[in-house]
């Protein structure tokens, strides 16, 4: 979507979503998210934790680590190459787009107030969550998702094998839709 603002966290993002829930007179929600997605979902799930019944985090960080931080360093505007602007032009995006989306990610480098939760903010999350990482995560060590695993009271966790930071295409896609279909249903419960 587009932006007028020209800026973006993860906090407002989840404030963003809120408001048009509300607009749409959604009270209590399931959700899955992606990276950013994920990100946004624990802002949401941590301030109106009433509202958020199930979540699917893949690829989630609660704070940048060191290795993201090189990423984000290396990933400035002028350092896209054309074949990643054909690629994001194919989803759609305006060229105006792009540029903000990888100024916005180049600029979480600095960032260390947007995602900063600590275990004891995690722990006050009441939404079943079910936390996808896979083990060759380019940003975010397989450890953080082990760390978001153990601090979320009623959690499941999936380490997909030579997964990398979207585990959930390709060959992932059939066990991955399974297994979430399986989650978000309620089928099982996190003892």
């Amino acid at each position: 979507s587009t932006n007028p603002s020209k800026e973006f966290s993860h906090r407002q993002s989840a404030l963003d979503v809120f408001a048009l829930l509300d607009e749409l007179g959604v009270q209590n929600f399931k959700g899955m998210g992606i990276s950013t997605g994920g990100m946004t979902l624990l802002h949401m799930a941590t301030s109106q934790p009433e509202r958020v019944e199930a979540m699917v985090l893949i690829g989630a960080a609660s704070y940048f680590p060191e290795k993201a931080r090189k990423v984000f360093r290396a990933r400035d505007p002028e350092s896209a190459t054309e074949e990643y602007w054909e690629y994001m032009r194919r989803h759609h995006y305006s060229d105006e787009q792009i540029l903000m989306l990888l100024s916005h990610f180049h600029g979480f480098k600095d960032s260390y107030d947007d995602m900063n939760f600590t275990p004891p903010l995690l722990s006050t999350i009441t939404a079943r969550a079910l936390i996808v990482y896979g083990d060759r995560d380019d940003l975010f060590p397989v450890e953080m998702a082990t760390e978001i695993y153990g601090a979320i009271p009623h959690s499941y966790l999936w380490i997909v094998p030579n997964g990398g930071h979207y585990p959930v295409f390709g060959e992932y896609l059939a066990p991955f839709l399974k297994t979430t279909q399986q989650f978000l249903r309620g089928d099982w419960e996190a003892e």
